[in-house]
C-alpha cells in the first residue's frame, strides 16, 4: 500500500526505527517491533544508517515489518555515498521484497566517507527512483530552514523542486516547538506544496542525545524545553517522564491545528512510544 493514500482520510501515525549497530544481532529489532506493532501505527520507516553511512538491514527489516506484523514498511534510501548503479541495485532489491514506499534522503555528509559525485540533491535521486516503478517517494523537509540553505526561501524553493519531481508526502525533521512549524507550513502553502506534511516528534529521555540532534539539525530550543532539561537533567525518571508529557502536549497542539500527520522518532524504544500513544491515541480515531 502507498502511503500517501492514508492521508484521505485520518491524521495518520508513524514511527521511525533504526537498524541495530554492526556489532549487534540483527534479531535485537525484533523486540523493538514487538513492542510497537501493538500501537497499531499506520507505517514505520527504517533508517539507512546515521552519518550517511548505508545499511544493508534496511531493506531486510523493511520485509519483516510487511511480512510479520503486516505493517507497511517505509524504506530510507540516501544517496550521497551511493552511486547510480548501487541505487538501481537497491531498488531492484526492494521491488523484489515488496517495498512500495521509499523515502528518498540526500543523506548526511560524513567527513570520513568521501561522497561520490552521482547525486548531490534529493530531487536527482527522486528522479531515478521515479523512472524505475511505481514507487510512493516521500521527501524530509525542515521546520526550521536545511543547515546547509542559503535562507529559508532558498530552501522552500528546493523543496518545491523535491515535489515537483514527484514526492506525494514529507515528513520534517523533528522540532520542539510547535510554532515554527505552523509558520514553515503556511510557507509551504504560499509556495504552493499541497502534499501531506507529517510532523516530526523526538520525545526528550537523555539530555546529552537531544542537543547533540538539536545541534546537528539546528533546532531551536525554547525556554520552557531548556527549563526541563535544565530541572530533570540528574533524575532521569523525570527526565523521561517530563519528555513524555512534552511530547504529548506538542501532538495534542499539532493535532488540534489540522496536522496531517504525526511521525514519531521512537529512537526503538517501545516504551516511550507506547506511553505516548496512551495518552493521544484517541486523538488519531
Amino acid at each position: 500500500m502507498k502511503t500517501c493514500e492514508l492521508f484521505k482520510n485520518k491524521t495518520t501515525l508513524s514511527f521511525e526505527v533504526f537498524p541495530p549497530k554492526s556489532d549487534t544481532p540483527i534479531d535485537s529489532i525484533y523486540s523493538t517491533i514487538d513492542g510497537l506493532a501493538p500501537l497499531k501505527p499506520d507505517f514505520i520507516s527504517v533508517t539507512y544508517g546515521a552519518g550517511g553511512n548505508g545499511s544493508n538491514a534496511t531493506i531486510g527489516i523493511c520485509e519483516m515489518i510487511k511480512e510479520k506484523y503486516s505493517i507497511e514498511p517505509v524504506a530510507h534510501l540516501a544517496c550521497i555515498n551511493l552511486t547510480r548503479e548501487k541505487v538501481l541495485f537497491e531498488l531492484a532489491q526492494m521491488k523484489t521484497a515488496g517495498i512500495e514506499n521509499i523515502l528518498a534522503l540526500r543523506g548526511d555528509i560524513n567527513p570520513n566517507i568521501p561522497p561520490h559525485n552521482d547525486f548531490k540533491y534529493a530531487s536527482e535521486l527522486i528522479n531515478l527512483i521515479k523512472e524505475q516503478g511505481d514507487f510512493n517517494i516521500i521527501g524530509a523537509c525542515y521546520p526550521e530552514t536545511h543547515p546547509e540553505a542559503a535562507s529559508s526561501v532558498d530552501d522552500i524553493k528546493h523543496l518545491k523542486e523535491k515535489v515537483d519531481a514527484g514526492c506525494s508526502q514529507l515528513i520534517s525533521q523533528l522540532f520542539f516547538d510547535n510554532e515554527d512549524f505552523y509558520a514553515f507550513r503556511e510557507k509551504c502553502a504560499i509556495a504552493g506544496i499541497d502534499v501531506p506534511i507529517e510532523a516530526g516528534i523526538m520525545p526528550v529521555t537523555n539530555p546529552k542525545t537531544i542537543a547533540r540532534m538539536a545541534t546537528l539539525c539546528h533546532a531551536r530550543l525554547p525556554k520552557k524545553f531548556l527549563t526541563i532539561m535544565d530541572k530533570y537533567a540528574d533524575d532521569p525518571i523525570s527526565m523521561r517522564d517530563a519528555g513524555i508529557a512534552y511530547a504529548v502536549s506538542q501532538i495534542v497542539d499539532l493535532i488540534a491545528n489540522g496536522v496531517d500527520g504525526i511521525h514519531l522518532y521512537t529512537m526503538n524504544n517501545p516504551y516511550i512510544a507506547t506511553k505516548i500513544c496512551e495518552a493521544v491515541q484517541s486523538l488519531f480515531n
